[in-house]
């Protein structure tokens, strides 16, 4: 059997990002080495190979035929190494190891930020990059171990793990809005009031998902006010600009100081949880269950 040397092996890994990434740029700003350094390892590799592998034009990176049967093999061959060296955390105390993840910005609130610090210092042989991004990714092409996202929304052919309880979702208003301009009782009435709207990672505008079961809708709540950050629809809905819908986790010491109060009680919407998945195929990496297990301990109530 050929043995590769280490120049062979970070060639093939140089062409697998590349190849990930569509990019010379985007890979040499993953690999932290210049674009002219990446073309030398692709031509040393194709020269090696004596097979032409990419096509590359000002706009895009393309495997050749050649190229994508070798993309997919190489595949296969990283997602075994992946599990091979992640079974050697049987063997130590503590996991060593990298993790990346790809999560929206309300999990980054919610779940990541409070556990930091104590993740840090718990598993300090982590190295964790967390990517912050409100629109869905295919993780894997993405090159990402895991990824966090509400529960109705992931992937059929990942493994997902609950983080929290299920979500309940609710309308609420300030004091001040309610007494101007009053409440609405149901979703009829939200035509008659100012309602503060989110626009999604893919460009849309989020339908309000009220009720439950057979008393269940969905609307495109009228209003001026858009915003991509649930922060800031928050701090519109303190300042009583109008009516907003949040999950009930992200307002409850607002809810419990009185500076916001749920309108339509009756109509609030009860969905998945936040859930970590990861492709199905691929041992946990290093750091993973224990990341899940502290969110978990954080969300859930014991027991």
């Amino acid at each position: 059997m050929a043995i590769l040397t280490r120049a062979e092996l970070a060639e093939l890994n140089v062409f697998s990002v590349i190849c990930r990434k569509k990019s010379f740029r985007l890979a040499a700003a993953e690999l932290g080495v210049s674009t002219s350094a990446l073309s030398h390892t692709i031509r040393s590799l194709e020269e090696r190979t004596g097979v032409k592998l990419l096509n590359r034009n000002n706009r895009a990176v393309v495997p050749t035929a050649a190229g994508v049967t070798l993309e997919n093999q190489l595949k296969l061959g990283f997602d075994y190494i992946k599990s091979a060296l992640s079974e050697l955390d049987n063997y130590r105390d503590k996991p060593i190891g990298s993790l990346r993840i790809n999560i929206p910005r309300d999990a980054l609130d919610l779940l990541i930020s409070p556990i930091l610090a104590g993740f840090m210092r718990e598993y300090p042989n982590i190295s964790l990059e967390v990517v912050v991004d409100n629109q869905q990714v295919d993780i894997i092409s993405e090159g990402f171990d895991a990824g966090i996202r509400y529960g109705d929304i992931i992937p059929k052919d990942m493994i997902a793990a609950p983080l929290s309880e299920k979500l309940k979702w609710m309308v609420v208003a300030a004091p001040d809005y309610v007494e101007k301009y009053g409440a609405p009782h149901s979703p009829d009435d939200l035509k008659e009031h100012q309602c503060i709207n989110m626009r999604v990672g893919n460009g849309t505008l989020y339908h309000w998902e009220l009720g439950n079961n057979e008393n269940s809708c969905r609307v495109l709540s009228p209003g001026k006010y858009i915003y991509s950050e649930t922060s800031m629809i928050i701090q519109a809905a303190l300042a009583g600009v109008g009516v907003a819908y949040c999950l009930e986790m992200q307002i409850r010491e607002h809810l419990r100081s009185g500076r916001l109060t749920e309108v339509m009680p009756g109509w609030s919407h009860i969905s998945a949880p936040f859930m970590m998945y990861y492709p199905s195929r691929r041992q946990l990496q290093p750091g993973l269950r224990p990341l899940i297990e502290i969110i978990k301990a954080q969300c859930l109530p014991p027991g």
